[in-house]
């Protein structure tokens, strides 16, 4: 597809982009984008489509992305007026993604929100390197190697941060029980 792009081909690129706009909004708005989510995401796949030149043949493009939706976002909340709140994070990612569906039990949807609640505001306790990887693995769900091309760090780096920063997260929420089926605590 990048070959496409290079070679002229508008349509592949728009094709990269419709492929990559959902995780790179979720990406952005979990980062702290907020309610700047959709300008970040855009401003990123401008960059990206500049810097193709750079972007190395057989390197996967969604962890490439990634690294730059994150820097953007990083630029985008150091620039702002003020620091966005957990409520104005914690709205902005549920609004880049449905998360309960409609048809839901209402209890059940009621211990889901306050479950991530609690989630987000522990990793907000979290240094920046913590958040960063339990959000990349986790709420964005790339593998090991993807976020370790995305974070730009060795794979023992994802490893052992993941490590501590889930720890860190099982004392900051002890009452957390795992889901059912899943041996992954929350």
């Amino acid at each position: 597809m990048i070959a496409r792009v290079r070679a002229g081909e508008p349509e592949a690129y728009a094709e990269l982009v419709r492929a990559h706009t959902g995780i790179a909004l979720r990406a952005a708005a979990a980062l702290g984008a907020g309610a700047d989510a959709e300008d970040v995401v855009q401003q990123a796949f401008v960059k990206a489509y500049c810097s193709l030149g750079r972007f190395r043949d057989g390197a996967a493009f969604k962890p490439w992305l990634l690294a730059i939706v994150a820097n953007e976002t990083r630029n985008t909340v150091r620039t702002a007026a003020r620091q966005r709140t957990l409520a104005g994070r914690e709205a902005a990612f549920v609004e880049a993604e449905p998360l309960i569906p409609e048809s839901a039990d209402p209890a059940v949807a009621t211990l889901e929100t306050e479950r991530r609640a609690a989630l987000l505001a522990a990793l907000e306790k979290l240094s920046e390197e913590h958040r960063l990887v339990v959000t990349y693995r986790y709420l964005l769900e790339m593998d090991e190697p993807e976020t370790a091309q995305a974070l730009g760090w060795p794979r023992g780096t994802v490893k052992s941060r993941l490590n501590r920063a889930l720890r860190r997260l099982g004392r900051l929420l002890p009452d957390f029980q795992p889901r059912e089926g899943g041996d992954e605590r929350e």
